[in-house]
Formats: C-alpha cells, sequence, structure tokens
C-alpha cells in the first residue's frame, strides 16, 4: 500500500516553443499530448505511463505541483484519511482535472509546495515495448534520458525565526507517507538541525530532496542516464544545443550520483544523473553530512560549493 514512485512534475515556462525544443533535443523527451490549454506533455523512452512532465505556459518559471503514483486507488482514501488526521487540508481532484489521469489527492506540504497523488495513468507502454525489447531504441534524441528520476525543493529554513520547512517536510514524509531517510546534512553550534534530507520510497538513494534556503522554490528536476559517459555525451549535447550548463559533469558525495546541472531557457534547473549509488532500504543507517564537509558532500571532487548551485532556483 502507499507511494510507490515518482509520476510526474508539472513547471511553467516562459517560452513555449524553446522549452518544447529543450525537452526534446537535450534531454531526448516525446511529447505525448496537448491539451486545450496549451499545456504540453511528455515522457522519456524508458517510463511506460503517457508523461512524467508537464510544462504550463506562463510569465514566470517554477513548480505547479509534483506528482507521486500510489499503488491502488483505495490507497488514496487512506492517505487522505492520514493527511488530514497530520493537519493537512486536501481535496481530492476528480479524474477530469488531468489528461489521462484518474482522480488526485492534493495538498501543500509544510514547504507549501503543492503534492499531488493518483493511482492511475494511461500506459502506453516504453518505446522498445515489452515483448523482446531491443535496449534502446533506435530514434533516440538528445541524452536519451531514461526517466524523470526525483526533484529537490528548496525549502524556508530560517532559525532565528525558529523556522525549519526541511525538518517538517521530512517528518511529514516519514510519518505520513512512509518514505525512508536514507542522508542527511546537519548544521548548528550543536550540530542538529537539518538543513538538507534525501528521502526514498523505492531502492534509489533518493525519490525526493529538500534542502534549506531563504524561500520556498524549485531547485531542480533530474532525469536518469545509465552510465558516467552518458552524463560526459550529455554534456556535449547541452554544448552542441547552447544549453546553459550550471555545474560541469562532477560526482556528488551524496547519494554517489554522476552528474550535470544546467538550465531550460526559462530559467527551471534541470541534471542529468547517473548511478543508483548504493541500495537504499529502510534499515540502512542514515548517512549524515556535517557542517565542515558540507563542499565534499555536494561535490565530492573540488569539494567546494558553486554559489550559483544554492543561491539561484525557481
Amino acid at each position: 500500500m502507499g507511494v510507490m514512485r515518482i509520476g510526474h512534475v508539472s513547471i511553467r515556462v516562459m517560452d513555449m516553443a524553446a522549452a518544447v525544443k529543450h525537452y526534446e533535443n537535450v534531454l531526448g523527451m516525446k511529447k505525448t499530448m496537448e491539451d486545450k490549454h496549451g499545456n504540453m506533455y511528455f515522457k522519456c523512452w524508458d517510463e511506460w505511463d503517457k508523461y512524467s512532465l508537464i510544462l504550463t505556459p506562463s510569465d514566470r518559471a517554477g513548480m505547479n505541483h509534483v506528482a507521486y503514483k500510489v499503488r491502488r486507488e483505495a490507497d488514496l482514501d487512506v492517505l487522505q484519511k492520514s493527511i488530514e488526521a497530520y493537519g493537512i487540508k486536501t481535496e481530492m481532484l476528480a479524474d477530469s482535472d488531468l489528461p489521462a489521469t484518474g482522480r488526485m489527492l492534493k495538498f501543500n506540504l509544510p514547504s507549501t509546495h503543492e503534492m499531488r497523488l493518483y493511482a492511475t495513468k494511461e500506459c502506453v507502454g516504453t518505446d522498445v515495448g515489452s515483448i523482446n525489447p531491443d535496449p534502446w531504441p533506435d530514434d533516440l534524441k538528445g541524452a536519451g534520458a531514461h526517466w524523470l528520476d526525483h526533484l529537490l525543493l528548496m525549502c524556508e529554513l530560517n532559525p532565528p525565526a525558529g523556522i525549519n520547512r526541511v525538518a517538517e517536510n521530512t517528518k511529514f514524509m516519514s510519518e505520513v507517507l512512509d518514505f525512508g531517510l536514507s542522508e542527511q546534512v546537519l548544521v548548528g553550534p550543536d550540530g542538529d538541525m537539518q538543513a538538507a534530507t534525501w528521502m526514498f520510497r523505492t531502492t534509489t538513494p533518493h525519490d525526493i530532496a529538500f534542502v534549506g534556503g531563504p524561500t520556498n522554490g524549485l531547485h531542480h528536476i533530474s532525469f536518469f542516464l545509465e552510465s558516467w559517459e552518458d552524463v560526459l555525451k550529455s554534456a556535449d549535447i547541452m554544448a552542441k544545443n547552447k544549453t546553459k550548463i550550471d555545474v560541469a559533469p562532477t560526482r556528488h558525495g551524496i547519494t554517489r550520483g554522476t552528474t550535470i546541472y544546467f538550465f531550460d531557457p526559462s530559467g527551471n534547473r534541470n541534471e542529468t544523473f547517473a548511478g543508483l549509488g548504493y541500495l537504499a532500504q529502510p534499515d540502512r543507517p542514515v548517512t549524515t553530512w556535517t557542517e565542515d564537509r558540507l563542499g565534499s558532500g555536494i561535490f565530492y571532487h573540488t569539494g567546494e560549493l558553486v554559489s550559483s548551485f544554492t543561491d539561484v532556483y525557481t
């Protein structure tokens, strides 16, 4: 019962034509539909549900909502009661709210980010099918991202005012949605303040992450690649497409993943990410990073933080 995995993320873009070109030519996603409001829906080649990314036209960048898929329709009713009992208001959206998707349970995290849960979405299959499939399709474009892997949300962290949305989100996700805590960054005079957390429902190091900042926002959405060599190739593709790169290919100490960060034309940060890192399990000891080693945790090779990485988000 309960949450299985990330299902989709809906983000705002300011130039739809440029955004479509980016997600098709750089990430290698395919457009699967467009609705009457001008929203565009995309999937990666190794995903079987109809879409994992929604682009909505807007005058500003950022996230509308993130949605996670639950195992059964009845789970939505059980989780609605649990979320309401925790003290968070919910709304059950009809199956007509988003195309190709069943009813959705809508609520806001303590950080105010909108989250949705759903059980059904139209299954269209992967691009290689389910019977005697090839390892990849012949018409791959760009980086050829396999699937939407995770996202990182910036959460208000203001110790003088007694605000720690990272800790509040982490507590909610753990106690109500049964996410596990894989890694954390502890700071402060006593080294006991959660400034960042990485949480999982699958067996990868994180299906969502929370990092403290001055305001709430979207830090990045991440797409899975198979290997470090694929990450390097994705950097070449970004250069060919004149994509703005934030952080060149490197390794994280946290999660052990290999990575490159870059921006879509509206300024939403993307990541192509490779390496499963380790097997995330509920009984695995939580990995803790201390404040003095935060640089190595984020960028293991240099051990130094990049200002844009922590200061720029939508």
